[in-house]
């Protein structure tokens, strides 16, 4: 766990957030993210930089590996 992440954790993250959270990590686009939910690509971009502060995630890959240890995604295994 990163340094500070358990205290920063505490901030929970909206419904929203999380869906934005889980459609990311999947590797989705913030304009794939903004039409499947509806909202601006601008509003998608908010709302990752509130969810990497709230998590004290520095990057990308911090972020996709938070999902996978909290459940939130899947890997897909090799056929």
């Amino acid at each position: 766990m990163l340094k500070g992440a358990k205290v920063n954790e505490r901030k929970k993250l909206t419904k929203r957030e999380k869906e934005v959270l889980c459609l990311v990590a999947e590797g989705h686009t913030n304009r794939q993210v903004a039409e499947r939910l509806g909202i601006k690509i601008k509003t998608v971009e908010t709302h990752r930089a509130n969810i990497m502060n709230k998590l004290a995630l520095r990057n990308f890959v911090e972020l996709v590996k938070y999902a996978i240890r909290k459940g939130m995604i899947k890997l897909e295994e090799d056929t």
